[in-house]
């Protein structure tokens, strides 16, 4: 037992990511049914679509999980009144000022925490009261800080600015990276990438299965003008690389990228036009698994290494 599993009443300090077009109720109730913390992601979920997964994660796991809320979310009102109505219990704030809901969710019983990228963030999640901190480095797939701060050098540099529980997430999906991140000052880690490929994760299975096949480099952060986003290499990553090369404008960036870019390319498998959001550590795979095979081979890789003793 740790701070982080005490915390969100769970066996091992593992979460898994709330990423969107992934991470649905299938998934969420997996992660939690094998000893880990599952959130859905509320950021690709109209509010009633949102409701019916929370309502179908509680029919198929009595353990506990979240709900991740970026907070710059149209209808953040609605979606905040649901999870609250829905009786979940955890919630995990990103892309925003944690001020904002904090206090609200914590008047509601609800355990709060929020994802940052830099120590200054961290220090502002600490005013604000969270629970706990998620350190995300730029190794993570999806949208991501623009500090380019690897997880290696984040982890000890917020360890040192706040006291509170500390998750380590980007580029974790090993038990030796999750070693490594706890060493770092971590007390649990979140998994993003290597759950969006589990056969419960909501995205479809041409983008899982071209995803198995990347190597290394096949990623890029790009988009810095508007929210910098891990994409994986296609057509649509190409243009916008060149756009970006060219100069272009965030506004001829919004135009490049047009509505619906993220759904084609994860969730409607469109390899070509779709917007592929993945992290680097996607070419460390090459076969697709269940939750419970990753969170077997996790756990006793950890205690396997764990036991080890190395001469100098």
């Amino acid at each position: 037992m740790n701070r982080i599993t005490s915390l969100f009443k769970i066996r091992y300090p593992i979460i898994q990511g709330g990423m969107a077009w992934c991470s649905g109720w299938r998934l969420a109730s997996a992660v939690s049914n094998a000893g880990g913390l599952g959130l859905i992601g509320a950021g690709s979920m109209q509010p009633d679509l949102l409701r019916e997964h929370i309502q179908k994660c509680k029919a198929a796991t009595n353990a506990p999980f979240g709900v991740n809320v970026p907070l710059m979310y149209t209808q953040i009102e609605e979606v905040m009144n649901i999870i609250v109505d829905e009786g979940v219990k955890i919630v995990f704030t990103s892309a925003g000022n944690p001020k904002t809901w904090t206090s609200w969710l914590h008047q509601r019983g609800i355990t709060v925490a929020h994802v940052v990228a830099s120590s200054k963030f961290a220090m502002k999640c600490e005013e604000a009261g969270v629970d706990a901190i998620v350190a995300e480095g730029f190794e993570a797939g999806g949208h991501n800080g623009r500090e380019e701060t690897t997880t290696m050098c984040l982890i000890p540099a917020v360890r040192k600015t706040t006291t509170l529980p500390l998750v380590a997430a980007g580029g974790i999906g090993t038990a030796q990276s999750m070693m490594a991140a706890i060493v770092l000052g971590a007390e649990g880690v979140q998994i993003g990438t290597r759950f969006a490929l589990t056969y419960e994760s909501s995205a479809s299975s041409v983008f899982k299965e071209y995803c198995l096949r990347l190597n290394e480099g096949d990623t890029k952060l790009l988009l810095k003008k508007l929210s910098p986003t891990r994409l994986a290499t296609n057509a649509f990553k190409d243009k916008v690389e060149a756009a970006e090369a060219k100069g272009a404008t965030a506004q001829e960036l919004l135009a490049l990228i047009g509505a619906g870019r993220p759904k084609r390319g994860m969730l409607e498998g469109d390899l070509e036009n779709g917007e592929l959001e993945i992290g680097q550590i996607t070419s460390l795979f090459r076969q697709q698994q269940t939750v419970a095979e990753v969170m077997t081979e996790i756990i006793e890789d950890y205690e396997r290494i764990s036991k080890m003793r190395y001469e100098w």
